[in-house]
């Protein structure tokens, strides 16, 4: 995508913003990566320093942007969604984090059971035996990892991508939840059980997958800790 001169019907830094905004969307500005300098957009846009300045303070605000002084400007999200979910339930703990996840993960499970494709659970076979790897392995971040993406997939794999972008969006917290509970040992029962999910969405079984889940996430709910939950620094929600 390239920059293009904004037209004067709107104010110009917000449609300079929205394109900024844009290029980070589409991937043309990659997470972590330093945008260019404020003289270059300066160029390519044909508008002032300032309106440049005042559309990138706009998305330093919402948290896509971030200023290191001396150093550049740098993408910090991808979605502003992102990063609001993201303050959001780190602000509220890991409690908060883990409810929404049931609601999540339970939609997502039935739906899987109803439409999940023979390419989706074969995908699914090939994510639980990464977790299972990782589990053997005792890598504790690997196995977070592993399992985040198989509970992800269960959600993509029923079809609905507003549901599996509200999963994506909570990836950060989401994660943190099972590497908490990770933390205290998966018991042979729990592990048993993630198979089960996968048998009761290959049968394409929504009550028995509903079921699994819910059983999961009652377990993982059980072991997380409660000390110091809702102490997170919204601030410190991991780019």
């Amino acid at each position: 995508m390239s920059l293009v001169a904004p037209q004067r019907s709107a104010p110009l830094s917000a449609q300079v913003a929205d394109q900024l905004r844009a290029l980070i969307a589409d991937g043309s500005w990659p997470l972590g990566s330093r945008i260019p300098p404020e003289h270059r957009l300066t160029e390519e846009l044909g508008v002032s320093r300032n309106t440049v300045r005042e559309a990138l303070r706009a998305l330093v605000h919402t948290g896509l942007l971030e200023a290191r002084p001396g150093d550049g400007t740098y993408v910090r999200a991808d979605s502003e969604l992102r990063v609001s979910l993201g303050r959001r339930v780190a602000a509220g703990g890991l409690t908060d984090a883990f409810e929404v996840r049931a609601l999540l993960e339970r939609a997502g499970a039935r739906r899987a059971a109803e439409r999940a494709t023979v390419d989706d659970i074969d995908g699914l076979r090939r994510l639980l035996a990464a977790r299972d790897a990782a589990k053997s392995a005792g890598d504790l971040e690997r196995f977070a990892e592993a399992d985040f993406a198989f509970h992800r997939a269960v959600v993509a794999a029923g079809g609905n991508a507003l549901l599996t972008e509200l999963y994506e969006y909570l990836t950060t917290p989401i994660t943190r939840t099972i590497s908490e509970s990770a933390a205290l040992h998966e018991d042979g029962g729990v592990h048993a059980r993630h198979a089960e999910l996968l048998d009761a969405i290959s049968a394409h079984d929504p009550d028995a997958a509903e079921a699994c889940a819910e059983a999961l996430l009652a377990h993982g709910m059980a072991a997380l800790p409660t000390a110091g939950a809702g102490s997170e620094n919204p601030e410190d929600t991991p780019r």
